[in-house]
Formats: C-alpha cells, sequence, structure tokens
C-alpha cells in the first residue's frame, strides 16, 4: 500500500469537493480558503508546470481512485495557486469563484457507506441512563448513579475486550451541506447525529490497525439522521432487532460535506470539536477524543470483513446530545447547524415530505 496521507507542514491547505453552477452538471473542484473553488480539471496545466501529473478528474471519486498520484499533483498545484507562481496559476487563480456561488454536492459518489454505531463512551452511557433501571440485566433497582457508574464500567470492558459496532447505510441516502432535510410522513421522532466522517484512499482489506491510517484520504463531516421510533422492528417482529432501513435510510438522512480536507492537513482527527446546533442553541459539543473505538480500530474491523474501496466514506459514530437525551426531536422549520474542526460547516434547513 503506497498511497500517503502525510503532507509537509507549509504546504497550502485545500479540500476537495463536488459543485455545479447554474444547473450544469457537477464538477470535481478544489477549494482554497474554505470559500474559492477552481475546477480540478482547470488545474491540469498547473500540474503540469509544476512536474506532476493530474489523473483524470472527472469525480472526486476518479481521483480517490488513483490517490497515491492525485494527492501530490493536488497540493503542488493548491501551492502553484497560493503563491500564484507561473502563469497558469495567475490565470487559474483568476478563474476560481466563490463558494457561495455554486450548488454543494454531496463531496464525492461513494459506493459504500459504513456507519459505527455507539462509538462514543459518554453518549452511550447517558442513553443507558436515560432508559432507566431495568432496561440492561442486572440493572434492576439501581438508582441513577449506580447505573451511570454500571455503564462506564461496561463500556471500558467493550473498549477492552469488544468490537465495534457497524452497519450500512444506502447511498441513496446523501445530500449536500446545505440540502434540506426531508422527513416523511411516517417518521415522529426523526434525530440528529452529527459525526466525522472518514474517506477511503485505496482497496482496503484485512488491514491492521497500525497501517491503517494510510488508508485514509480525507475527511469531512456527516448527519446521521436517525427515526427514534423506527429504530428497533415492530412488537410482531421484535425478535428481528433493529430495523434500520426504516430508520436511517430516507433520502436527505445523510447530509455530507461540504468538503473533503485531505488527511494531511487535519491537525489531529482523535481530537477533533464536534459541534451541532438546532436552532441557534447548542446540543451536541465533545471532541474525537471520546471515541470508544478510534479510526484505526474501526479500519481494522470493517476490513476484516468487508472489501473496502477507494472513495468509500466510514462515519465514526455520534457523541452525546442526540435528540433522544432532550426527548426533542427535528421538526419542520427548525434549521441544524453542524461543524467540525477545520472541515468547514453545514446548515440544513428541515422539511416535510411532500405526498
Amino acid at each position: 500500500m503506497n498511497t500517503t496521507s502525510s503532507i509537509s507542514s507549509g504546504r497550502t491547505h485545500f479540500a476537495l469537493g463536488t459543485f455545479s453552477l447554474a444547473g450544469c452538471p457537477p464538477f470535481a473542484g478544489l477549494v482554497l480558503n474554505g470559500d474559492r473553488v477552481i475546477a480540478v480539471e482547470a488545474l491540469r496545466s498547473v500540474a503540469v508546470a509544476e512536474g506532476h501529473t493530474l489523473p483524470p478528474a472527472h469525480s472526486t471519486l476518479a481521483l480517490f481512485e488513483s490517490w497515491h498520484a492525485s494527492l501530490p499533483a493536488l497540493q503542488a498545484a493548491a501551492d502553484a495557486l497560493s503563491a500564484r507562481s507561473g502563469d497558469e496559476a495567475r490565470a487559474a487563480v483568476e478563474s476560481m469563484v466563490p463558494l457561495s456561488s455554486l450548488k454543494v454536492h454531496p463531496p464525492v459518489a461513494a459506493r459504500q457507506i459504513f456507519m459505527s454505531g455507539a462509538n462514543y463512551f459518554k453518549h452511550v452511557v447517558d442513553i443507558i441512563v436515560d432508559l432507566g433501571p431495568g432496561k440492561n440485566p442486572g440493572t434492576e433497582g439501581m438508582n441513577p448513579t449506580q447505573l451511570r457508574a454500571y455503564a462506564e464500567d461496561l463500556m471500558r470492558k467493550r473498549q477492552r475486550e469488544g468490537s465495534p459496532y457497524v452497519f450500512n447505510k444506502p447511498v441513496t441516502t446523501m445530500s449536500g451541506a446545505f440540502d434540506p432535510i426531508v422527513i416523511p410522513a411516517f417518521a415522529q421522532q426523526p434525530d440528529w447525529e452529527l459525526e466525522l466522517a472518514l474517506v477511503m484512499a485505496a482497496p482496503a482489506r484485512h488491514v491492521k490497525r497500525e497501517e491503517a491510517m494510510k488508508y485514509v484520504a480525507g475527511y469531512t463531516i456527516a448527519n446521521d439522521i436517525t427515526n427514534r421510533d423506527w429504530v428497533y422492528a415492530r412488537a410482531e417482529m421484535k425478535a428481528l432487532g433493529t430495523d434500520w432501513l426504516t430508520a436511517k435510510s430516507c433520502p436527505t438522512y445523510l447530509p455530507i460535506g461540504p468538503y473533503i480536507v485531505p488527511a494531511g492537513h487535519v491537525a489531529d482527527p482523535k481530537d477533533l470539536r464536534i459541534e451541532l446546533k438546532l436552532n441557534g442553541d447548542t446540543k451536541q459539543d465533545e471532541s474525537t477524543s471520546d471515541m470508544i473505538f478510534d479510526i484505526p480500530r474501526l479500519i481494522e474491523h470493517i476490513s476484516s470483513v468487508v472489501q473496502l474501496l477507494p472513495g468509500d466514506v466510514i462515519c465514526t459514530g455520534s457523541p452525546a446530545g442526540n435528540g433522544t437525551h432532550y426527548n426533542r426531536y427535528l421538526q419542520p422549520g427548525d434549521v441544524v447547524e453542524g461543524a467540525i474542526t477545520g472541515l468547514g460547516s453545514q446548515r440544513t434547513p428541515v422539511i416535510s415530505e411532500r405526498s
């Protein structure tokens, strides 16, 4: 595996996304300073002038499929744009457009999406406490203090001895970082779950955790919308367990982006601040350091079961502060804002699905 995610300090920070203008077909774009965009295809001559060959760039997925070659070419082009070094770079800078003038699409056309459930320590502890005594075997008659101590011990044991809990989400759930979240009529308790998501840089199978970070192309923001009232199978089929199809698979139930920041430009994925606001009120505010299973362990576990592909998205779990904790769920007219350190922000209005 020769994909390299590290980038030397002092290089120009950039991001990648998928955008369109005035109804034209979407294109892969390079983002500078978080607010200026240029089509990656327009950087081909800049990359050549800097001594690099840029792989096909008709989509961000194509770039991730050749990430070992794409990354150095994109980095060289970004450095040249920042320094305005050469006629090609100066001309490219003049053609850049504001991010605000573009339609922002999901940043990559992922073929697979994997979700890590119950992966934040405080979040899972809070859920167990909120459920109350008796919901877990052996907790009957416990007061809240005893129940919290029980839950914390249980999560520490899970961290030492357990495995991540991972499931799939359909790619059709993805929507742009500023698109509406559309609530279907059957959902009475739609909930938010802001998460750090990573994008794969190469095919991965049976990856050991010590090598796992080499397979990460970059990071983005995802909001795993969940119909809490449909998480579990209906009473007559309760033995079947969770119903992720109905709970998590509706269109627009994974706002993602606005763009993907290469791994080498993310200071420390183990210590990023995740913050979600509902109508301006902070509901989630936590560090990724609260993960039970870290990113290398997630990649190790998932790749031990399935074949990961370039451009695949892995959502790493959501911290404490979901609607279940507040007994407040998404309603038409709400506005959800999400941000993660260095990865930009989302702003998604909530609307009802029209019949």
